[in-house]
């Protein structure tokens, strides 16, 4: 039976990648985009549909509910990365965020999820971070939104497990997609932190620069969608088996210490 799914976030990077996965794995994929007009043909995946959708807009997310009442597979993966001093973070930037990172994606799971339920089969993904599970410096808006992200879907998993519908996080690492250009930074002209900020996002970059393919992401997306019991999560890039084993293993504190010294911060 053919399973439709729906992939947010995807004219670029892990989500154009998962939108052409799963095409060509024979889904009906719907991408979406905030201005799917605009798209070229290189920025549209092959196989996909795309349509129009803005997190920060209520009445953009509420049209797409005849379509995500229909659909068997929702991959939340659009979203925004923010960096800036805790102290220094703008309110109204933090509303934004956490409509695009939380507030919309989960918007979009209620919608999707009682036809999932009834059809006694569906899949939620959460794009989250693995940032979520090892929290860095001046981050701290980008972690949060990621954590409740996860805590949403942890939570729900159980709820709609005994009807064959799974909902799972995939906590990408470092990723070559470019997401280092689109990133909103927020930080005073004469910050105190800003020489600790700046080493902090030139480490990011060079991570990043240096991470895994959005493809590889993709992958482990569809392992998880197809999988029959979905894990509650997927960690993929920056080494994950083994980060995750010292997570457990080692004191927090000196994880705290690897994680700075990854990004070249006082220990």
């Amino acid at each position: 039976m053919e399973r439709t799914a729906l992939v947010t976030g995807a004219s670029s990077g892990i989500g154009k990648a998962t939108a052409a996965a799963l095409a060509a794995r024979g889904y009906r994929v719907i991408g979406t985009s905030r201005k799917p007009e605009a798209l070229s043909a290189d920025q549209r995946a092959p196989g996909v549909e795309y349509v129009a959708l803005d997190l920060t807009d209520d009445a953009s997310i509420e049209a797409l509910a005849g379509r995500l009442a229909r659909v068997d597979v929702l991959v939340n993966n659009a979203g925004e990365s923010q960096s800036g001093p805790f102290e220094e973070l703008p309110l109204d930037a933090l509303r934004r965020l956490f409509q695009v990172n939380v507030l919309g994606p989960v918007r979009l799971a209620q919608l999707a999820l009682p036809g999932m339920r009834e059809r006694g089969y569906g899949r939620v993904v959460m794009i989250g971070s693995m940032l979520a599970s090892f929290p860095l410096a001046y981050r701290s808006s980008y972690v949060a939104t990621k954590a409740a992200l996860k805590g949403f879907s942890n939570g729900a998993r159980h709820e709609f497990s005994p009807y064959g519908v799974w909902l799972t996080t995939v906590e990408p690492g470092s990723i070559a997609t470019g997401i280092s250009e689109r990133r909103t930074k927020y930080i005073g002209a004469g910050s105190p932190h800003r020489a600790e900020f700046e080493k902090m996002l030139a480490a990011l970059d060079r991570n990043e620069r240096a991470g895994v393919s959005a493809e590889r992401v993709a992958t482990t997306i569809v392992g998880a969608i197809e999988a029959d019991r979905p894990k509650p999560r997927y960690a993929v890039g920056s080494n994950a088996p083994l980060v995750f084993t010292l997570r457990r293993l080692l004191p927090a504190t000196l994880v705290e210490k690897v994680t700075h010294r990854k990004h070249d911060l006082p220990r």
